[in-house]
């Protein structure tokens, strides 16, 4: 019980300090915001290379598997930041987008945690997150939306129903990626990718839930949007 309270507060000191370094940086937007994404691609992509080699293997014996988990690492990373740079990019909506992602994956992060302890229920995918519930992924969802909703009202972004079904859709992928984190640690027998963050592991362990919905928003943005206007792609319908 002790332990897990010092964690709790660990986590929290460590997001009292991140969350609001990252709305700064996207405030500022232009090369501070990419050379942060930059620096934070690298060290994402370093984590994962440590999970795949093992933290203290030789670098001598490289095999096909291990070469095919690193290219994986190095697009998943690559991927992350070129959806965020593209993102912000958008003089027009760059800054609202990115607010907005924030919004719909810290929540549903927060939400999707408390959710889960105050109502338990069945697992979501015991055999990758034993943790996990389904209560704590509908709760997240919600949480998701709701706080998504309120950086685009605020934004002044119109037609809310629309915003909050890409919410509804970025929540669910950003537990995806959660997933698929907790999966690719399980499968290299690691608890975290790191522990560069007291109480929340390594970087790619905050990040694994951002990286997804991040590039899903940047498809649904081109998409809509263009490469001219992605973030008015993805939030004016």
């Amino acid at each position: 019980m002790l332990a897990g309270r010092s964690n709790l507060a660990l986590r929290v000191v460590s997001s009292l300090v991140v969350a609001p370094l990252a709305v700064l940086i996207a405030y500022l937007g232009g090369w501070p915001f990419d050379l942060f994404w930059g620096i934070a691609a690298l060290i994402v992509f370093c984590e994962w290379a440590m999970l795949v080699r093992g933290r203290n293997s030789a670098a001598s014996s490289w095999s096909t598997a291990q070469l095919l988990w690193m290219g994986g690492g190095l697009a998943y990373a690559a991927a992350m930041l070129t959806a965020t740079v593209t993102l912000r990019a958008d003089v027009t909506h760059g800054l609202a987008a990115i607010l907005f992602l924030f919004a719909v994956v810290w929540m549903t992060d927060i939400t999707a945690y408390f959710a889960g302890r105050a109502f338990g229920g069945p697992k979501l995918m015991p055999k990758v997150s034993p943790k996990k519930t389904w209560s704590g992924a509908i709760g997240g969802t919600l949480g998701g939306v709701i706080g998504a909703l309120l950086v685009a009202h605020f934004a002044g972004i119109g037609n809310l129903a629309a915003v909050g079904a890409i919410a509804l859709v970025l929540s669910v992928v950003s537990q995806a990626g959660d997933l698929l984190e907790s999966a690719i640690k399980r499968r290299f027998d690691a608890k975290d990718s790191s522990g560069l963050l007291p109480g929340h592991g390594g970087l790619m362990d905050r990040l694994d839930g951002f990286a997804t919905a991040v590039v899903a928003a940047a498809v649904i943005g081109v998409a809509h949007g263009g490469l001219d206007a992605p973030a008015r792609g993805l939030l004016e319908w």
